[in-house]
This record gives structure tokens, sequence and C-alpha cells, in this order.
């Protein structure tokens, strides 16, 4: 079989089609990267001796400049609910070939199967050729319990099949709540002091956060820093967020302000959502050309990644790498980095400047506020209004231009995305998902709005 599949990959190489396509087969995906396949980067072979690596000041350890964000595994095609362990192998498999050691993942990730996929992965892998990072996700308030929540820890190892976390993280301090809501899942039920000391006994070998939402606990977390010692944070940056964070929603911070605080304080920063969970790959048309006009070897996404990585004071930038050619795509930007230029750095913030003038939700595909009681497909709803108002596809009035070309993207595109019993018309209120948003999104507001629209849509009565 090793055979074959070499000689298939040759024969593949030699009538033209690269690496790039060659991994979609491999992975089982359908659809072609069609940006990649067009590009003569894209047909260029991985070195697998080139990544970029960054150095764990506490450890001295060598860390993969990407990381890989864990959340988005694929599912097997004729079973929704269940993941494709042999694409997950694969996705690794290569992901190691090329230097990337550094895995991220939760016990909530992909309706909680992420944990137990990744451990199968990695561990036909020598323990000491990656690192292994996972979360306290005690989100449900039945699990803020000291019992609870250790046996969220004990699970944990038990899944990734390992008897020691390289680094540990408090899974999105700020959320709910803010400072009550973080003080029950970690300081009154001494939760923290237990991960403390699990870190002093070696089986936690760094210990940090992740951040979403009420800034009062960031700086509190950040105040007590001598007191607690973080050894990483992980923040969410990107080059939209930089300034107009606060601005796409109030709720959120700007990363300039995050980034800053830690670099003065020394803290490598571990980065999540680079591309906004996507919507720094799927740009509005002309943003797009913008990027592509500068750089028309390379994916508008890999202008993201880059800024991500410039950073010095990043240690790694989580990428959740679902198909083979997201893998591909990411491994060219970083084997090696190319850090950014001056020029280059405000070309992008003059990007982001554009970008926010676009009225889209903030929302990153997460999926923190799914399953919906009611079957909603929340993501799938906000992703395609983005996605039309990214193309022009979203009308004023009736009387624009574009009105019926826009009309009949926005609705077919719709029934194709969403199923009809999943689509917003089904919300009630009930707002068991927003508290769960990291984005701080009020989604029943949003699901009726998009609903309106889409009525009058079919109505003709915008």
């Amino acid at each position: 079989m090793k055979n074959q599949d070499i000689n298939r990959r040759d024969f593949l190489k030699r009538i033209g089609i690269g690496a790039s396509l060659t991994g979609l087969a491999l992975a089982g995906c359908k659809k072609p990267a069609k940006e990649l396949a067009k590009s003569s980067s894209a047909l260029a072979e991985i070195p697998t001796d080139k990544m970029t690596y960054r150095t764990n000041p506490k450890t001295g350890e060598k860390v993969s400049i990407l990381g890989y964000g864990c959340m988005r595994w694929p599912n097997k095609e004729d079973n929704s609910n269940e993941l494709d362990q042999e694409a997950i192998n694969r996705l690794v498999d290569t992901a190691i070939a090329h230097g990337v050691n550094y895995f991220d993942t939760s016990p909530a990730y992909c309706r909680g199967l992420s944990e137990h996929a990744t451990g199968v992965a990695l561990s036909r892998h020598p323990r000491d050729s990656y690192f292994i990072a996972t979360k306290m996700s005690n989100f449900a308030q039945q699990t803020w319990s000291r019992e609870a929540s250790i046996g969220i820890y004990r699970n944990s190892l038990k899944e990734l099949q390992t008897d020691h976390i390289d680094y540990m993280l408090l899974h999105a301090i700020g959320v709910g709540n803010g400072m009550e809501e973080f003080k029950a899942r970690f300081i009154d039920n001494g939760i923290l002091d237990f991960l403390l000391a699990e870190r002093e006994a070696g089986r936690i070998k760094n210990l940090g956060f992740s951040y979403h939402g009420d800034i009062a606990v960031f700086d509190w977390a950040l105040a007590n820093h001598d007191k607690y010692k973080w050894d990483f944070v992980q923040i969410q940056l990107n080059y939209l967020d930089w300034k107009h964070a606060k601005e796409l929603n109030p709720r959120n911070t700007d990363g300039e302000y995050l980034y800053g605080e830690l670099e003065k304080r020394g803290i490598p920063a571990v980065i999540m959502e680079p591309l906004l969970g996507g919507r720094l790959s799927n740009v509005p048309d002309h943003i797009a050309t913008r990027l592509k006009q500068r750089e028309p070897e390379n994916s508008v996404a890999s202008w993201a990644f880059r800024y991500a990585g410039s950073h010095p004071g990043v240690l790694t930038v989580l990428s959740g790498m679902t198909y083979m050619e997201h893998l591909e795509d990411n491994l060219r930007t970083y084997c090696p980095l190319k850090p950014l230029t001056e020029e280059e750095t405000q070309f992008l913030y003059d990007t982001a400047d554009l970008m926010v003038q676009y009225p889209t939700v903030a929302c990153n595909d997460c999926k923190y506020c799914m399953p919906c009681p009611y079957g909603i497909d929340i993501p799938a709803i906000l992703l395609h209004y983005n996605k039309c108002v990214n193309q022009g596809n979203v009308a004023e009035s009736s009387q624009s231009p574009n009105y019926a070309d826009a009309r009949r993207a926005f609705l077919v595109g719709y029934d194709r995305s969403v199923p009809k019993l999943r689509q917003a018309s089904h919300c009630i209120g009930c707002n068991q998902c927003s508290p769960h948003c990291p984005q701080s999104i009020n989604i029943p507001k949003e699901l009726h709005r998009i609903d309106q629209y889409v009525e009058a849509l079919k109505q003709n009565t915008i």
C-alpha cells in the first residue's frame, strides 16, 4: 500500500497536480481549493525542515509558530456527528512531518469528541515529539464544583492518553457574568489552586488562560501575575481586531491592548482566531483583489497568518485546519515565516480600516452556542449572512441596482446552506445561546433580524 501511495503521488506530480490537490484527495475532500490550485506556489513541494520555531522562555523548548487548533476536526461524510479518525490521523501525520508540534484541544470541542480523536492521532507518535494544550472547560454550572472540575481534568489525561499536559488553560475567562463567573469556576472552588499544585508536581508543564469578554477579568488575572506566574496567555489577535475589536463588538478588547499587556510582563502569547473564524480569508471581493495584487502567488489567508506570527512575543498561532489544503497553505506560510515589513503591516491596518465598513456579524464559527435546543444551525445562518455582505448580496432596498441578483443569491444560498427546519424563523428567543458566545453576540436579536430580512426578500417588501 505504501508503494502504491508513493507511485500515486509521483503520478499526480508528473501530470501537474500539486501537493495541495494530492492532500485534498487523501483527506477525502471533494471541493478543490480553487485559489490554491491556481497559485504556482501552491504547487511547490512543502519543505519538511523549514518550520519557524519560538522559544518557550520558561522551558527553553522550541514551539512551532504554527499550532494545530483541534476545534474543527473533520466529520465523516456519511455521519455528521462522528469524527473522521482516519482523516484526522493523516492531518496530524502531515503536520508533525512538517514540524508542527503544538496541538490545542478542549473537552468542549467537536461536541466533546476532540480530545479523544486528538489523543488517538498523537499517541501514534513519540510523546516527546509534540506538545499538548487542553483546557479546564467547566462552562456548565453543574461542573463548577471542585470535584466535577477535577473530574474534567482527569478525563482529559485519559482521553489524550498522556500522564501530563504541556500547556493547560483556564478556558475563556471573562465570558458569562465576568468576574463573578470567573471566581465561581476557578477561585472559590479551589480549582486554580489544584492546577497550581499539579504544575508544581510536574503533571502540568505550563499554566495559563484563554480570554474572551469582560476586560476586568483579564486585568485582574494579570494584576495577580506575581501570585500565579502565568506561563502563557491565549488571546484573540488579528489585523482587524488590533484596533477595531471594540468597534465591531463593544464587549471585545482591541488586540493592541491585550498583546501589549502581555508583552510588558514578558508573558508569551498564544494566538487564537488569526482568521476571525474565516472572516479574514472570506473577505469582501475588492479586499481580496487588494491583497492578491500585492501577493498574487499567496492566499488571502496567508496575510493574516503572517501578521499574527510577526509579533515577537507570540509563541504559536493556532489554526483550526479541517482539510489538508488548509494545513498545506499554512505550512507554506510558516515554513519558514517571512515576517511582515513595517510597510506591509501598515498596508494591513489600512485594509482593516476598509473592512470595518462592512456590517458583518462577529461570528467566528466556534460553535460554543450549539446545540440549539430547537435545532437551529446558528453558525451556518450567521456565516451565510456574512458571506452575502462580503459579496455585496445584501441589498438595502428593492431600488438597489443589483437587487434582483442579490435577492436570488441570498435566498437560494440560504436554502442551500441551512435546511429549512434549522433556519432563523424557528428561533423563539430562549437565549440559551448568547451566554456561551465568546464574541458576546446577541444571537436571538441577530437571528430575528436576519429572519425579518429573509421574509422581506421573499415578499419583495424591502
